[in-house]
């Protein structure tokens, strides 16, 4: 007799050969009963699973892959935790690469990628999530591809998204209910759907407060800490400068503060300054920075269920998840002059 196969596990458990699969997968949604007693024949019949033999029947490797031009070292770090997290327990590994969005090169890039690596799955990160020719290339291939973004770029299976626009809005909103109304903004990376849609929210935020936009509280950034240092200098060798600062993330709020510091101004009694992302060092430094948490663990857990979830009996993933305005010692209201 040879070694027994998926069919003799389906006919002897009686249950269907996408069921066992499913055992296999191990798919979070199938009951507890059915998983033992297919868990049960496995072992009786000694059936061991090839996953060698799956992969080329589904002519991919069980590789979800992580495909981004991202400067940012923490982000990358939460968007793998997600990803972890999303395929516990399951064959699936991961695979991080890098590409330069720039590159005239990149799609060529992208494309021997997959060619090479055969991954069963693509999440796309921003920025070169926005690129839709990547997006179409990943489909071209057969490879499951999730874009994640802060807006919606595709259908729900393709995507994951944030709120940043309204978290930036409420944010922006916080600082002006505290009594500021010279709120300086430092903006993220052109290129960046993110920096984009946290620019409107600022701009939304003053709009619906009656406060004009002034383009002299506003200096470019590139979501690194350098880049906010630079900007801080700039914004506060200003003869009048803001009280309170919006920085389109972190790193670039905590270089804002090192500007701050060195220039002798007073957190937050002389500068209230928010961030966005809610970094680990955003609650160690001094004060705590008030800032957006963005759910990029979570997107990214999201992104990984999306991929290798069974779509004809799990339920789609959720597509938006929304970021939360953590409110600590880097604001309090202006100075009285």
């Amino acid at each position: 007799m040879g070694n027994p196969t998926i069919n003799d596990v389906a006919r002897i458990a009686e249950v269907s050969k996408k069921t066992v699969s499913r055992v296999i997968n191990k798919s979070p949604l199938l009951s507890e009963k059915t998983r033992l007693h297919v868990e049960h024949v496995i072992a009786e019949l000694g059936y061991v699973p090839n996953p060698q033999a799956r992969a080329l029947a589904l002519r991919h490797n069980f590789i979800i892959a992580v495909i981004h031009d991202n400067p940012n070292a923490q982000f990358l770090v939460n968007v793998q935790q997600g990803i972890l997290e999303g395929i516990e327990g399951s064959d699936f590994g991961l695979m991080v690469q890098p590409v330069d969005r720039n590159s005239p090169n990149v799609e060529d890039t992208i494309r021997q990628f997959l060619e090479r690596q055969r991954p069963y799955g693509v999440v796309l990160l921003p920025p070169i999530s926005g690129n839709d020719a990547l997006a179409e290339l990943c489909a071209s291939y057969g490879t499951k591809y999730v874009r994640m973004a802060s807006v919606e770029l595709d259908k729900p299976e393709h995507m994951v998204t944030s709120n940043d626009r309204s978290a930036v809005r409420e944010a922006v909103t916080y600082l002006i209910e505290m009594g500021h109304k010279r709120i300086g903004l430092i903006e993220g990376p052109k290129g960046f759907l993110s920096a984009r849609e946290r620019r409107a929210g600022y701009e939304e935020a003053l709009e619906q407060a009656g406060l004009e936009l002034r383009p002299e509280l506003i200096q470019a950034g590139a979501y690194t800490f350098e880049s906010g240092k630079e900007a801080g200098f700039a914004m506060l060798e200003r003869e009048v400068w803001p009280t309170a600062v919006f920085a389109s993330n972190d790193e670039m709020a905590i270089g804002v503060m090192i500007a701050a510091r060195q220039r002798g101004i007073e957190i937050p009694r002389g500068l209230s300054i928010v961030g966005f992302d809610d970094t680990p060092l955003s609650s160690h430094v001094w004060p705590s920075l008030t800032t957006v948490r963005w759910p990029i663990v979570g997107m990214a857990r999201a992104a990984a269920l999306k991929l290798i979830a069974d779509p004809e009996s799990e339920p789609v993933q959720e597509t938006l998840l929304l970021s939360e305005l953590m409110k600590r010692g880097s604001v309090v209201a202006p100075p009285t002059t």
